[in-house]
């Protein structure tokens, strides 16, 4: 009976790692390699070689597998937390908390509160207007008065910020710039902080008028600072926005802008609300400065937005309200690619009309030229609801929110670049014309006006029963 003998030896092949009998020289089944130099296996030893090469087959394919898994969760988080950071608010929400509002009977801000609101309680200034006061400065005034703690502080194109006494019109302290002070400072925990054409931005003591600190810009400062949660907002002509510690004046962080920022901006629920002259308006995280939307104008915007939650509402140079909803974002490149849709779309292409531009709720045209900031007013109708005020060309015009319908339109002598206050049923406006105009706020009509010696361009504040306006004669004036 035949049979063949059982091999006992085995020659493991170096380029394949197949076994081969003991004795082949070149590999069976690679058909190369020589085997002179292999040491022979028996059968028992390459059982095990066999089995821990599998092992390691086996650990090779599960690290590989979970090489490519974790690469896959790493690529696919480097897409999506991107995502749901810039375009969403599921990562970082901003706070609701950051906000804040003057004292009762001050005005401690331009245009009254972190909102941009201007509008205060009711005023008891007489139907004829007398002067408490007057106070002289060696340069023009555009710059607004902020009220607080009894005291006045306002700016002037001598280069000084000063504080007078809200009762008798005495001078406390004067505090000297490099250059023009057009900016309305901020009164907060004892501090005033303000901008200068000289580029910087002061945090000045609100009782001694003694320095802080003070941050350098670039260019000049004529954006009002808002001032929340312990930070400071403002913007400059080098395109920027930005946002410093209040203690200390530590930048905190910077946004670059498309042009100049005149704008004041508007702090509301985390968001700071703010126009350029690059015509575009931004909606920035308050707390990283994070770009949340980018909105573009037709004209630079340089007034201050008015804010109703997170409604932003901005008047562009050409005469247009623009309402934008600080929730929205930006899809990516959407100024790119929405520039060539556009003209695909004109050309007839069978491709869909492009979208409204991202956070666009509305527009409304007030006129034809218009540097005035608006002011929302509630409830001031009997009808309830808000009304919008706002100087545009040479008027005084009032419009009701909720139907975007003109209520009256009251004109003056001049260019109306200054914003409006409201107090109670009270609109107060100045103009280029030299008069300080109180208005109906319902009826439109003309209470009283007031002369002074030159062209008003700065804002009028309402305190304690007193209107506060400065003007091209040098001079601020308290009426009540």
């Amino acid at each position: 009976m035949n049979s063949s003998p059982e091999t006992e030896y085995w020659l493991i092949c170096p380029v394949c790692n197949k076994p081969n009998p003991a004795g082949t020289r070149f590999c069976q089944h690679c058909w190369g390699a020589a085997l002179g130099s292999q040491k022979p296996l028996s059968t028992q030893e390459l059982e095990g070689v066999i089995e821990r090469r599998q092992a390691r087959i086996r650990r090779r394919k599960r690290a590989v597998r979970i090489t490519l898994a974790l690469v896959s969760v790493f690529v696919v988080a480097g897409i999506v937390l991107p995502v749901l950071y810039n375009y969403t608010d599921l990562i970082f929400p901003p706070l609701e908390t950051i906000n804040s509002n003057s004292l009762p009977n001050e005005w401690a801000m331009f245009r009254h509160d972190l909102s941009n609101s201007g509008t205060t309680g009711a005023t008891n200034t007489s139907p004829q207007p007398k002067i408490k006061w007057t106070f002289a400065t060696g340069g023009i005034i555009h710059s607004s008065a902020a009220v607080a703690n009894g005291t006045v502080y306002f700016g002037s194109r001598d280069g000084q910020l000063y504080a007078v006494d809200a009762a008798t019109g005495n001078k406390r302290w004067e505090f000297p710039t490099g250059s023009w002070v057009e900016s309305t400072p901020a009164i907060v925990n004892g501090t005033v902080y303000f901008g200068s054409n000289d580029g910087a931005m002061y945090a000045v003591d609100a009782e001694t008028g003694q320095m802080v600190w003070k941050f350098h810009t670039r260019y000049r400062v004529v954006s009002s600072p808002a001032v929340a949660d312990g930070m400071v907002f403002f913007g400059a002509d080098d395109y920027g926005v930005y946002a410093l510690d209040a203690l200390t004046g530590t930048l905190l962080w910077r946004v670059e802008t498309v042009g100049w920022v005149m704008s004041s901006p508007a702090v509301s629920e985390g968001l700071v609300f703010v126009g350029s002259s690059g015509r575009y308006v931004y909606v920035i995280h308050a707390q990283n400065g994070q770009v949340r939307l980018r909105f573009k104008t037709i004209s630079p915007v340089f007034s201050a937005p008015a804010v109703m939650g997170r409604t932003g509402l901005f008047v562009s140079f050409d005469g247009y309200v623009h309402a934008i909803d600080g929730n929205a974002h930006n899809w990516p490149w959407e100024y790119g690619i929405r520039a060539y849709w556009i003209q695909l779309w004109a050309f007839g292409l069978p491709l869909p009309a492009p979208p409204a531009p991202s956070g666009l709720l509305w527009q409304l045209r007030v006129g034809r030229v218009v540097r005035s900031s608006p002011v929302i007013a509630g409830d001031v109708l009997p009808i309830g609801g808000n009304v919008l005020y706002i100087g545009a060309d040479n008027n005084l015009v009032a419009i009701y929110l909720q139907t975007r319908k003109w209520l009256w339109s009251f004109p003056t002598g001049g260019a109306v670049q200054s914003s409006p206050a409201v107090a109670g049923d009270t609109v107060y406006v100045g103009s280029e014309d030299g008069y300080l105009y109180a208005v109906d706020a319902v009826s439109g009509k003309k209470l009283w006006q007031f002369a002074t010696g030159g062209k008003i361009t700065s804002s009028p504040t309402v305190a304690d029963d007193t209107v506060y306006i400065g003007s091209h004669d040098g001079k601020m004036y308290a009426i009540n």
